[in-house]
């Protein structure tokens, strides 16, 4: 699969807005956007008015960015949201949003989407009492995700128990003393807080 290897705040740049990839540095002074929020390269500055298509294009290729997939994986997304009754936009998003990369970051056990998908590579996160190594597994309503027991004692999971998660969507919660967590509910359109124009993708793909 292709990895992305550059500097991740060139991406926001790109994309017009912070996509939160950097976790802390992105609330920070420090964050690259603040600085220059401009495209990335000489010609940044002066690139002409973007075509519709242009803007559905760049309405994926942030979503696709925020959620840290490639083009197979987030295609396949709309596939499925398209064959599920409801609204299109809001079944991919609810979709990408029960990803355990996702829960585990919006969770709060992990500072970004880019270290939960690596906690849960290695092996330190369980659902239901099972290993589970793939950031891509759907979690469903019921379902338990846990830190493994030997591995609660790990430093960076000891400064996880005495950190307050803000913005904890209401379909979740978190037990930070147990490292423990639980999927509530299916996430809604108003549970996703992210700045996101789901139409725009599907009349993208609908072409």
């Amino acid at each position: 699969m292709a990895v992305y290897r550059e500097a991740k705040c060139k991406l926001c740049r790109r994309e017009g807005g912070k996509l939160f990839l950097k976790g802390d540095k992105c609330y920070s002074e420090k964050c690259p956007f603040n600085k220059r929020p401009l495209p990335p390269g000489q010609h940044g500055a002066g690139r002409k008015k973007v075509s519709e298509y242009g803007q559905q294009l760049r309405e994926k290729q942030k979503t696709k960015r925020i959620y840290g997939v490639q083009e197979g994986q987030f295609r396949h997304y709309y596939e499925i949201a398209e064959r599920k009754k409801g609204i299109t936009g809001e079944n991919m998003l609810q979709l990408l949003e029960l990803r355990l990369d996702n829960v585990v970051f919006r969770m709060g056990i992990g500072a970004s989407r880019t270290q939960a998908r690596q906690l849960v590579n290695h092996a330190h996160l369980s659902v239901n009492g099972k290993t589970v190594t793939v950031p891509s597994y759907s979690v469903k309503v019921g379902d338990v995700i846990a830190v493994k027991e030997n591995r609660r004692n790990n430093k960076f999971f000891e400064q996880v128990k005495t950190m307050k998660v803000a913005n904890m969507p209401k379909w979740l919660e978190f037990d930070p003393e147990k490292l423990e967590g639980k999927v509530l509910a299916l996430p809604t359109r108003e549970d996703i807080d992210s700045q996101i124009a789901e139409h725009m993708i599907v009349e993208f793909y609908s072409k």
